[in-house]
């Protein structure tokens, strides 16, 4: 409960009368008093403040604890790793989660480590949305963050998910999105039932777009019939190369900076291919990409396998492979 001063004229003055509400109720009361009160202020009227404080107390009377909107009500502590999730758990929960990203945008999941603020936020969540992968975030750090909360519900998106080698980044294909998006709604209404349709709608209404999204990829890149590869730096998209029949020349290998020879090797494929782009993520440094799009007389393009807007972010990606494969 918190204390609300509604405006009471006695004659004397204007005093204020205290009046006990939930929080909830606050915002909407106020605003109703803050429209009026210029008015009041100028005419001085006792009768039109008492007309106030009877609306207020009305409106405390007709509004029930049931009614408080989304944006209002607790919303549900959900911890994801990486930024598409976060879009996967907004997209399905609404207004009622309040997402916590752990790999913040222009960081690597591969290197990343958590600050002390953000261990302080897993404390006070109720679920987290793991990859399940085998990313290098989660290797170091899921076991220390089930021992700071214990009684954290933990999620894995990629059950069901056939990976491609040892690539973690499953997400970048449309079809393993759809499956992390499954697991992300039966995770909510698992903790909250009573919401459940919400959820699936938001779910069906998101599968459908992700569906029109694979359309999409597919009417950009099919077209392609003579060499379909692209040359990359990180190799971020095994999983959408898979999925696209596409070939995916990685620079960087487990990690590691190329060596001259895999440089070499590289700008070989690329001739070979008669490829004019080298693909780089935003978050790896690009001097090596660059010296080998200057050898191919090409140029480096950034697509980016971290989308905080993820069908947008895939579309743009679609689009820019397409150019390599025209």
């Amino acid at each position: 409960m918190i204390t609300m001063r509604a405006a009471e004229n006695t004659g004397d003055g204007i005093n204020l009368l205290d009046l006990n509400t939930d929080r909830s109720f606050t915002n909407s009361i106020y605003y109703t008093m803050r429209a009026v009160w210029r008015p009041i202020r100028l005419q001085g009227s006792s009768v039109a403040v008492l007309g106030i404080v009877l609306a207020a107390i009305c409106l405390l009377g007709c509004i029930g604890p049931d009614e408080v909107p989304p944006a209002t009500a607790a919303r549900i502590g959900v911890i994801v790793s990486v930024l598409p999730q976060a879009d996967f758990v907004e997209r399905v929960g609404g207004e009622r989660v309040a997402v916590t990203v752990m790999v913040p945008p222009g960081a690597s999941p591969h290197t990343y480590e958590p600050t002390a603020s953000q261990l302080r936020e897993v404390s006070e969540a109720e679920i987290y949305f793991i990859v399940g992968s085998g990313m290098e975030f989660e290797n170091a750090w899921l076991e220390r963050i089930i021992g700071i909360h214990p009684e954290l519900k933990v999620v894995s998106c990629a059950d069901g998910i056939t990976k491609h080698g040892t690539d973690p980044h499953i997400w970048t294909s449309p079809a393993n999105a759809k499956i992390m998006v499954e697991h992300i709604c039966t995770g909510l209404v698992e903790l909250d039932p009573e919401h459940e349709s919400e959820y699936t709608a938001n779910r069906d209404e998101y599968l459908h777009e992700l569906d029109n999204l694979d359309v999409y990829i597919h009417e950009r890149l099919d077209p392609a019939t003579t060499y379909r590869a692209f040359l990359i730096y990180h190799p971020a998209f095994g999983h959408f190369a898979a999925d696209y029949n596409l070939t995916q020349i990685p620079i960087e290998h487990n990690g590691k900076e190329p060596t001259p020879q895999v440089i070499q090797d590289c700008i070989t494929y690329a001739q070979q291919y008669n490829l004019s782009y080298v693909y780089v993520a935003p978050q790896f440094a690009t001097k090596e990409a660059e010296m080998i799009a200057d050898e191919i007389d090409g140029q480096t393009v950034f697509i980016d396998p971290l989308p905080r807007n993820y069908i947008a972010t895939m579309r743009s990606i679609a689009a820019a492979l397409a150019r390599e494969l025209e």
